[in-house]
């Protein structure tokens, strides 16, 4: 079976980075493929523009790019997503890709007249959120919680993907770095083992 991992960040030698980069080995170890996505490398462009908006009102064609990332997505039995949290959230570079790429039409079908229609419900989903905070302020002020009812329920389930593992790896600046290659490891090797959600967290 066959991966995207999408990565979100401008240093390379980033801790976001590794993490992809253990992933990717842990499917490759389990005999899988992957292709990685660098957003920023690849130099993606995350503005919303009138072509965008044109391809969600009218069905038009969407622009070069955006056709290539969809096209990377329908090549892909599981999407891996792993950024940094800046501001409790995903980077604008991830929800620029995903406002331009989940469009009208290929994430869903909408209209006026007709309720919504999910149409990735063959899409496998694990979301990897780098934090230097601790889990203690996360569950403290509900950043935990509103980031999975933003991104798990308000973008992924409203397309139909499923959502089998949703990891906040935290105190990623304390000591906890060595621990969360770790788990982005294990994630790796156990992606398509199973389809129930993946107890990923490294013991």
């Amino acid at each position: 079976m066959h991966a995207l991992i999408v990565v979100a960040h401008h240093d390379p030698q980033s801790l976001t980075h590794s993490l992809a980069k253990q992933a990717a080995a842990g499917i490759i170890a389990a005999g899988h493929t992957f292709e990685i996505a660098d957003l920023a490398a690849e130099g993606f462009d995350p503005r919303y523009n009138a072509a965008d908006h044109k391809v969600h009102r009218t069905r038009a064609t969407p622009p070069a790019d955006v056709l290539a990332e969809q096209a990377r997505l329908d090549r892909a039995d599981a999407l891996v997503l792993v950024f940094p949290i800046f501001w409790w959230s995903m980077p604008a570079l991830v929800k620029g890709w995903i406002d331009r790429v989940f469009v009208n039409g290929w994430a869903i079908d909408y209209s006026l007249e007709t309720k919504v229609v999910k149409k990735l419900g063959h899409l496998q989903v694990h979301l990897l959120g780098v934090g230097g905070a601790d889990e203690g302020v996360f569950e403290r002020h509900g950043y935990a919680d509103a980031m999975r009812t933003q991104i798990d329920h308000g973008i992924f389930d409203y397309c139909g993907a499923k959502v089998l593992t949703s990891e906040l790896l935290l105190d990623s600046e304390s000591g906890a770095a060595e621990q969360h290659l770790e788990t982005a490891a294990k994630l790796g090797r156990q992606l398509f083992v199973t389809l129930e959600p993946c107890e990923c967290e490294a013991n």
